[in-house]
């Protein structure tokens, strides 16, 4: 079991939390939502929750709770920019399906 981050999606959220002042990681899970029935989410961490299972990827911690992992599982969370969007992508090996705006997935 493992969720990684590539060295810009790393770098980023290094940026963010030291422009924060604050924060030890991310905590990456999904809520049931959308036309597709799950959508991630994504926040930055300043307390440890005793029910997270902990990763690292390029020196950052990934907070996910035990539910998301079987959902999440094997993602790889990168940081594109596309134009003049930016963000965080989702590198999920087990989406099967995703609805047509790009909001939800289905595994």
């Amino acid at each position: 079991m493992a969720i990684t981050l590539t060295g810009k999606a790393a770098q980023h959220a290094q940026e963010y939390l030291m422009r924060r002042g604050k924060g030890i990681g991310l905590r990456l899970g999904v809520s049931t939502t959308g036309c597709s029935g799950l959508a991630y989410k994504l926040e930055y961490v300043d307390e440890l929750d005793s029910r997270d299972i902990v990763f690292e990827s390029h020196g950052i911690k990934v907070f996910v709770d035990r539910k998301s992992l079987s959902y999440i599982d094997g993602t790889e969370l990168d940081f594109v920019r596309e134009g003049l969007n930016e963000g965080f992508q989702f590198n999920n090996p087990n989406m099967k399906d995703a609805c047509g705006c790009g909001a939800s997935f289905r595994v």
